[in-house]
């Protein structure tokens, strides 16, 4: 299953020849048209359409693929603009086609648009719920039929966890996505990888171990480095905007929001940078650091110290806003949803805490350390402890749902799509399981253990091992890409009445 790259032919265009009187050239009539107010979304997004050159003062039809969506009334000049449609739930990765359709005129237009479901950043987001709410390819009932697509070696262990991103450009020909999967190996290098192929685009060497995960926003994947620096890359060519230099190492995954990079410090450091200029906006020091990773949501930073404390942070100036005391490290990186934020201790406990105020709302012991971050999803906890077991937890009470042994787990962290969890585990084993009963749907086994969290984009699952590889798992055959409709052959939706304006 892969985002299709396709150079379609230039898209047909029918238009019927008005009136003139005899003897007369006919006026050159411009074709019409349809534009678009983004190239790509994911499904259940929407998308505003725009179009020009239809009849005067006639309805249009607006259809994703063959479903007719929304109704637009043209104007005088025969142009419409503002009609917003959504992207159907079930529009699948790759590309799809907008087509406006005149009811009288039978003027008509298309244009391509690509549906994406990508995992940018650590944990899937600056929320670090671990959680993609847009795929729709693999679920509980298929992913028992994925395989290994490709394997790229890096020759060194990799720790990093996979960034997924779409790049979507137009030429003559139609639409051009580009898939590309970012991760780092303890060779220094951070790599971008075709994820269609595991063909290498690009490598940077940062000078030490890359156990960061990359967060990849704007076109730029940030990264950090056990040099103890953090690197910002041009992510189309790994071409060096910046860097900022701390006064220690490892650098933990960052998290971008808002214009601005977050990350953590084996400085004791919790740093606030401009994403566009490495400017330090703030600092906040809490003279002890492990590997979490900050989330920020609602204003405020969220992450764990080696001092046992977890911290909320002012987003804007870095003030201390609250502070919990786990008794022991929070090597884990939190997870905010639900009011709430979720987070694993070294003292064996999975806590709930109540955003705005820090206040415990619920905890729950494993039998081991909790290294691994927790991913929430549809009113679950899922976490794994180094007893070896996977935990699925009631998000509002803490109570247990199921747990799965998978033998032992440290870094590695649940992912959760589309009804299924996905692990890795030190017994080299990466793991899909019912998110509902935890009933083991699929495995493979690798030649290392993984620490690497799984990214689950676009129908697939990438992870990192200590093998040295880079795995990418999608279903055999891939996903069959969409047929451009003919407009004379669509059917209109009688029922639906114009966005901006009568029915003419």
């Amino acid at each position: 299953m892969r985002l299709q790259v396709l150079r379609a032919a230039a898209l047909a265009v029918v238009t019927c020849a008005g009136l003139v009187a005899v003897g007369e050239a006919p006026a050159a009539a411009a074709a019409p048209s349809v534009t678009l107010s983004a190239l790509s979304g994911v499904p259940t997004g929407t998308v505003t359409v725009s179009g020009a050159g239809f009849g005067a003062h006639e309805t249009v039809d607006i259809y994703f693929d063959t479903t007719d969506e929304a109704l637009a009334s043209t104007n005088g000049s025969g142009a419409f603009s503002g009609i917003t449609i959504g992207i159907p739930a079930p529009a699948t990765p790759g590309i799809h086609y907008i087509t406006a359709d005149g009811r009288h005129s039978g003027l008509s237009a298309q244009a391509q648009f690509v549906v994406s479901t990508n995992w940018a950043q650590y944990r899937y987001s600056v929320l670090h719920k671990g959680y993609n709410p847009y795929e729709n390819v693999l679920s509980a009932s298929d992913v028992s039929g994925i395989d290994l697509d490709w394997s790229y070696g890096t020759g060194s262990e990799i720790d990093s966890s996979p960034a997924v991103t779409t790049t979507v450009t137009r030429n003559a020909s139609g639409a051009v996505a580009s898939e590309t999967v970012y991760i780092g190996s303890f060779n220094d290098n951070v790599y971008a990888l075709n994820a269609a192929t595991g063909t290498q685009k690009w490598s940077v060497n940062t000078g030490g171990a890359v156990e960061s995960s990359p967060a990849v926003v704007g076109g730029v994947v940030y990264v950090g480095s056990d040099s103890g620096s953090l690197y910002a890359l041009t992510a189309s060519t790994g071409a060096q905007k910046w860097t900022f230099s701390t006064d220690g190492s490892p650098i933990t995954s960052p998290a971008v929001a808002n214009g601005v990079v977050y990350i953590n410090a084996s400085d004791g450091n919790v740093y606030a940078l401009n994403a566009s200029t490495a400017a330090e906006l703030w600092s906040f020091s809490s003279d002890s650091f492990t590997g979490s990773s900050p989330a920020v949501a609602n204003g405020r930073v969220y992450v764990g110290a080696g001092n046992g404390n977890v911290y909320a942070l002012n987003a804007t100036t870095g003030d201390e806003k609250w502070t919990f005391t786990a008794a022991e490290s929070a090597f884990s990186s939190p997870a905010v949803a639900n009011g709430r934020v979720y987070i694993g201790s070294t003292n064996d406990n999975v806590y709930a805490l109540n955003a705005t105020t820090g206040a415990q709302l619920w905890s729950y012991t494993t039998g081991a350390s909790i290294d691994s971050s927790p991913a929430v999803a549809n009113g679950v906890v899922y976490i794994g402890s180094t007893d070896g077991n996977v935990y699925a937890l009631n998000a509002f009470t803490g109570a247990e749902l199921w747990s799965f042994a998978t033998g032992s787990i440290e870094d590695s962290s649940p992912a959760v799509a589309n009804g299924v969890v996905y692990i890795g585990s030190q017994n080299d084993n990466v793991y899909a399981l019912n998110a509902s009963t935890g009933a083991e749907l699929w495995s493979y086994t690798t030649g290392g253990d993984v620490l690497s969290s799984p990214a689950v984009a676009n129908g697939v699952v990438f992870i990192g091992s200590t093998d040295g590889n880079v795995y990418s798992f999608d279903l055999a055959g891939g996903d069959a890409t969409v047929s451009r409709p003919a407009p004379g052959g669509l059917h209109p939706n009688y029922a639906l009445r114009p966005q901006n304006g009568k029915r003419s």
